[in-house]
């Protein structure tokens, strides 16, 4: 399984006439009524070979394009194109995990620039301006506004796996000089313990100084610990409320962006 993440990249926008619905296909498309049939036949169409839920949140896309063409009364040439951008712009946000709307969005107007615009063979005039910023708030509301729930569904999600590593702890875990004599020093104490008499304080002393030390190491290792895990959180929470922030902006962008005309593209002749 390949756990690498690619790094959302510009992708060029094209004309996308008959790229993915032949005229052949949208004819018998267009002769289809029920939802059911109409969803067997676009799953014939692209290919679409995915476990649920993927395959009925696909096909419900392509379906809900093909009854917004029919409102509008588009031809089969613009049907076939508008099928093939809404299929661009998803392939394009399901590349990868991130966090890519801007990219998206960007996409998205330049494949609308592409198809309404006669420049060959960068671009053809396929839909009118009033067409196209029709077709940009269908996009914008049917699709960007959800983009997240679509990344979610067919992009596989990205964990944070943090672990620490104390390195004092490490260090006195080695063995050092002192440790490599402490046997000899203890062979030492047994032999005087052994001549002078017992007492039952002797022991009590012997086992409080051994014990100091480890009770000391602990404590200190606990409030590492802790003071880096606090640190941890606080940058977490500072991380978490700047990307919240950076969304609540683009969708702010984008509103103000749909409420705007589209510009007229005039070319002169």
């Amino acid at each position: 399984m390949d756990t690498k993440t690619k790094v959302p990249q510009a992708v060029k926008a094209k004309v996308m006439l008959w790229t993915d619905v032949s005229y052949h296909e949208m004819e018998e498309i267009g002769k289809i009524q029920s939802i059911p049939d109409l969803e067997s036949a676009l799953c014939s169409v692209f290919g679409v070979v995915l476990p649920e839920p993927k395959r009925g949140v696909l096909l419900e896309m392509y379906v809900q394009t093909v009854l917004f063409c029919r409102k509008c009364n588009f031809k089969k040439e613009q049907s076939s194109a508008l099928l093939s951008i809404i299929k661009s712009i998803h392939e394009v946000n399901i590349e990868n995990p991130l966090n890519n709307i801007e990219q998206c969005f960007k996409y998205c107007k330049d494949l609308l620039l592409c198809h309404s615009v006669r420049r060959p063979p960068f671009s053809i005039n396929l839909f009118s301006s009033e067409e196209v910023e029709c077709i940009f708030k269908y996009i914008h509301n049917s699709y960007l506004r959800h983009y997240k729930l679509y990344k979610y569904i067919f992009t596989p999600q990205v964990k944070l796996d943090l672990s620490l590593t104390y390195s004092e702890t490490q260090d006195q875990d080695e063995p050092t000089m002192e440790d490599s004599s402490a046997p000899d020093i203890e062979n030492v104490i047994e032999k005087e313990t052994e001549a002078a008499p017992k007492t039952d304080s002797s022991p009590q002393i012997q086992e409080a100084s051994i014990e100091e030390p480890e009770g000391a190491t602990l404590g200190i290792q606990s409030e590492l610990k802790a003071l880096i895990e606090k640190e941890v959180r606080e940058q977490m929470v500072l991380v978490s409320g700047q990307l919240d922030q950076r969304m609540k902006d683009i969708a702010d962008q984008h509103n103000s962006a749909l409420d705007s005309p589209m510009p007229n593209h005039k070319v002169k002749k």
